[in-house]
């Protein structure tokens, strides 16, 4: 249920930017993109199936998370 909302939120986010054009919106963008890495990897965690694509998505939120730092 969780991935969902985030898949959404994501898909709205990035759409009104491609069609607006205006980026005012990419931190926020970026912050929920990370988030729904970070959910997919832990879901594909305790799935019990500990292969490469669980811990390279939590991976890839994690340096998605540190470059929206200032």
């Amino acid at each position: 249920m969780v991935r969902i909302i985030l898949t959404i939120v994501v898909i709205v986010l990035s759409s009104y930017s491609l069609i607006t054009q205006t980026f005012e919106l990419f931190p926020y963008y970026m912050f929920f993109l990370g988030a729904f890495m970070l959910v997919t990897g832990l879901a594909e965690l305790l799935k019990d199936r500990k292969g490469f694509w669980g811990y390279m998505n939590i991976a890839i939120s994690l340096f998605i998370f540190f470059s929206l730092l200032p």
